[in-house]
């Protein structure tokens, strides 16, 4: 058992310390959440069963690697939970997934092809120069091969985490962009650099290595999934809320 748990704490030292750290509203919040998903759930009978508890609880064995009856008990007494406690916390989670699938199953793929711009990505690089005439000078000196891109943004970049990185940004989503910005780098043609943007932050050099199409991953669908069941949960908040 866990040293912790020997310690007794009253429920108004918690509620104090939820207060205290600005975290109330947050926990309240999810209470009320899971309020919202359990009625919901009832209302169109969809319901859990202790076979599915059991099939999600091994996979959580076995992703901590907890073999042995005895780890899995020692490990949740860490937790400061009992076994009861892990199993209706699967419980919730596996109601809130069906209902979530119940909901919006047949959405996903509608929403995705109707905003499937804004899920494109690219692997960029930038680099952002305080001066428009450095700007433009190292546009031409990467354009006549005089410099590449990578060894210019280690130089000259105003960041120096960026600058460590040769102006390395990653694989980004459109919709994950300002909005100007975002036409400027995926009009770009890809392996070459585009001409100076200014911004707030100076001025921008970008290279797009390769341009991704969107597609609808499995990733991707759980993503737009709980993108809606989250707007749908608040919007039933607000409702109860106002209502009060």
């Amino acid at each position: 058992m866990s040293d912790l748990s020997k310690i007794l704490l009253e429920s108004e030292e918690v509620m104090q310390f939820l207060k205290k750290e600005m975290r109330l509203k947050e926990v309240y919040q999810q209470i009320l959440f899971h309020k919202i998903i359990r009625q919901a759930a009832e209302a169109r009978d969809i319901t859990v069963t202790p076979s599915e508890i059991e099939t999600e609880a091994e996979k959580q064995r076995r992703e901590r690697h907890l073999e042995r009856a005895a780890d899995t008990l020692e490990w949740l007494a860490d937790q400061l939970i009992t076994p009861e406690d892990w199993e209706r916390g699967i419980c919730d989670r596996l109601l809130s997934h069906k209902l979530a699938q119940v909901l919006f199953a047949d959405e996903v793929e509608h929403f995705f092809q109707q905003n499937r711009a804004e899920f494109e990505q690219v692997i960029l690089y930038q680099m952002i120069i305080d001066s428009e005439t450095l700007a433009q000078e190292l546009y031409y000196q990467i354009e006549d091969g005089e410099i590449s891109f990578y060894h210019a943004a280690k130089i000259y970049d105003i960041d120096i985490h960026r600058r460590r990185k040769c102006g390395y940004e990653g694989i980004v989503n459109r919709f994950a962009l300002q909005p100007d910005i975002a036409t400027v780098v995926f009009r770009a043609a890809p392996q070459h650099v585009t001409l100076p943007y200014k911004t707030e932050q100076g001025y921008h050099l970008f290279l797009v290595e390769e341009l991704i199409s969107a597609e609808l991953t499995k990733e991707r669908y759980q993503e737009i999934m709980n993108k809606m069941f989250l707007h749908w949960l608040n919007t039933e908040l607000q409702y109860i809320l106002n209502t009060k």
